[in-house]
């Protein structure tokens, strides 16, 4: 059974295994990871191969959309129909522990697996690209120049629902052996973020 978009009953293959108590079904924090991820990693079968490739991503509604060159080898083969595995992850701290074993990370994933579509309706390519744009500056779509109809047809788009996908989240300090909590070593969790600096500006050729 395939987990639906606004229900917590994961599929076969959603469902976490190792740490269990970590995994999480829930729709809104799989859309929330997955929007605040600034790249997804894409997984699939080329030639006989596993090929995983990291990417820029964005979501609209409960549909995750890719894109990248008419070429591109990852999306002609996830719209001639190979299954795909896309990650989206977000490490939120080291985790120091008393004992190297015990060492970890703070972190919040979602894995989406199943059958990507090719975009051809022109209005959906459109607002998938706005989406894109839109994700890492707000604004941006309606301050720059947009694609040109040559642009679009060289810019190739492919959709993958979020109806089989799950969450997997780490979060607190570490967890020692209860003999190590004894040891004169320091542990905790140091935080992490991705913070934007000051903008660099292009200037134009002279």
């Amino acid at each position: 059974m395939a987990a639906t978009p606004g229900s917590s009953a994961p599929s076969a293959r959603t469902t976490v295994r190792r740490k269990a108590d970590r995994g999480a079904y829930d729709p809104d924090l799989v859309r929330s990871v997955v929007d605040e991820a600034l790249i997804c990693h894409v997984g699939f079968v080329h030639e006989g191969s596993p090929v995983v490739l990291p990417t820029i991503h964005a979501r609209v509604g409960d549909t995750l959309y890719l894109h990248g060159a008419a070429s591109n080898r990852m999306l002609r083969t996830l719209r001639d129909g190979a299954e795909a595995c896309v990650t989206c992850t977000v490490v939120d701290g080291l985790v120091l522990a008393r004992s190297v074993f015990h060492h970890s990370m703070n972190y919040r994933s979602v894995v989406v697996f199943g059958p990507a579509r090719a975009v051809d309706d022109r209005a959906e390519k459109l607002a998938a690209l706005e989406a894109l744009v839109e994700r890492i500056v707000a604004g941006r779509w309606s301050d720059a120049r947009h694609p040109t109809e040559a642009e679009l047809r060289q810019t190739l788009v492919v959709a993958l629902p979020l109806t089989e996908a799950s969450a997997k989240v780490r979060t607190g300090p570490p967890i020692d052996d209860e003999e190590d909590y004894r040891l004169p070593v320091w542990a905790g969790v140091i935080p992490l973020e991705i913070r934007r600096l000051d903008p660099v500006p292009d200037l134009p050729p002279r």
